[in-house]
């Protein structure tokens, strides 16, 4: 709204409205304005959660300290969801539609985790809301991000070509003179580190570039699930899916920058995709509400985001991604969501195996998702990995996966400049 009010006031000359012209300026002001929100909202809205008595149900896992945070309150994922949203319709572009896709990702994951926490407060049930209705919750965000990116006329990309000085045998990158429709995205350690996802439908013959955004849709929609169950599982001990969030989110707000930028995106050999810039207003948002809501999540925890927040923070990440065609750089910038992800797969399909096979079910871990491991004093359970032996206190393990998701972010930059 300030946006288009500072917008009317440039035309009539009136000095400094042309602030609103820097992404830049309004960056920095969402990040602020939801820093501010989360901040002091926020402990408005815990206060209320508390006096609603919606508190967390804690099972017993013999883990330290854990049934001492029965009853904190949960659903905080809502602060989240309000500081980004606010600064968004303050600052941002609305007309744009990358900014209204990052819009509709947030309500609808938002909605999809509310009902799921709903479900365990009010029946006090802790399963929720039952996984195959969270999964087509996610499948159709997934179709309506890819159809949109299909069909849209106002996202294009403009791919980039490298050209060899004869001279100076010094290797040039330019653009090509028009904006295009393409299933294309970013891939590392791949000369001009573009991929098509018509690769694989070539066989199709005239259909090869209709089966590349087929392909495209198929991809947003894994990535879209599998990132927000990653950002879910990962969501268990104080300040963990927050602070690796706003880690992943950072990294991906320079990115967007970039690639919205032809003179960096040229530095980078990267695609060009005008008008994503927008997006870089978001993710200060969003980097600024989960700083903010660290405030109050940060060990010991005086809220919980639950999955209003786990599920929409994995969907938010994984959106942004596919908007500013990073998603296969993911598997790297996200690994701790997936690893998280993959644990869990690894302990039960070994627990089923050796149930069949010896009758008694074996582990892999001392507890999934993988941060629970951690906690689990050797040789209390019997799995085949014990080590470490001895249980390491949660806020040093939420300070050592923040620092491996530093590395992560590092990588992932690095990785665009090896081919």
């Amino acid at each position: 709204m300030l946006y288009y009010l500072f917008n009317y006031l440039g035309q009539l000359g009136f000095p400094g409205a042309r602030l609103m012209d820097y992404i830049t300026f309004r960056s920095g002001a969402a990040l602020v304005l939801s820093l501010f929100i989360a901040i002091v909202f926020g402990r408005r809205i815990i206060d209320r959660l508390q006096l609603m008595q919606v508190g967390e149900i804690i099972r017993d896992l013999g883990l330290e300290g854990q049934m001492k945070k029965t009853g904190t309150p949960t659903m905080g994922g809502v602060i989240i969801i309000i500081s980004i949203l606010i600064p968004c319709l303050l600052v941002g572009n609305l007309s744009n539609v990358y900014m209204l896709l990052m819009i509709v990702a947030t309500i609808w994951l938002g909605t999809l985790g509310f009902l799921d926490d709903y479900i365990k407060v009010a029946r006090r049930d802790k399963d929720g809301l039952k996984g195959k209705f969270k999964i087509v919750g996610q499948v159709g965000l997934g179709l309506i991000v890819g159809l949109t990116m299909v069909f849209s006329p106002s996202i294009s990309i403009r791919e980039n070509v490298e050209t060899e000085n004869v001279e100076n045998h010094e290797i040039v990158v330019e653009y090509k003179a028009e904006n295009i429709k393409s299933p294309q995205t970013t891939i590392p350690f791949v000369k001009n580190n573009n991929f098509n996802y018509a690769y694989f439908t070539q066989w199709m013959g005239k259909y090869a570039a209709t089966g590349g955004w087929i392909l495209f849709v198929l991809v947003t929609i894994f990535v879209v699930t599998a990132t927000s169950n990653g950002a879910n599982l990962t969501d268990g001990l104080d300040g963990l899916a927050t602070g690796t969030s706003a880690i992943i989110g950072t990294a991906l707000a320079i990115m967007a920058y970039l690639g919205a930028n032809i003179i960096y995106s040229s530095y980078l050999n990267i695609m060009y995709i005008p008008g994503s810039e927008e997006l870089v207003v978001y993710m200060a948002a969003f980097i600024g509400a989960l700083i903010g809501f660290l405030w109050y999540n940060a060990y010991p925890a005086q809220v919980f985001m639950g999955d209003t927040g786990s599920l929409t923070l994995g969907g938010i990440i994984a959106v942004f991604a596919i908007l500013i065609r990073k998603e296969l750089l993911l598997p790297i910038l996200c690994a701790i969501f997936f690893i998280e992800d993959l644990s869990v797969i690894i302990q039960v399909a070994y627990f089923k195996y050796t149930k069949r096979k010896t009758g008694e079910g074996k582990r892999v871990f001392k507890m999934t998702p993988l941060h629970h491991h951690y906690q689990k004093q050797g040789g209390t359970i019997q799995a085949l990995i014990q080590r470490p032996f001895t249980a390491i206190p949660e806020s040093k393990i939420v300070t050592r996966f923040w620092i491996i998701g530093i590395f992560l972010a590092v990588i992932t930059f690095v990785t665009l400049k090896i081919r």
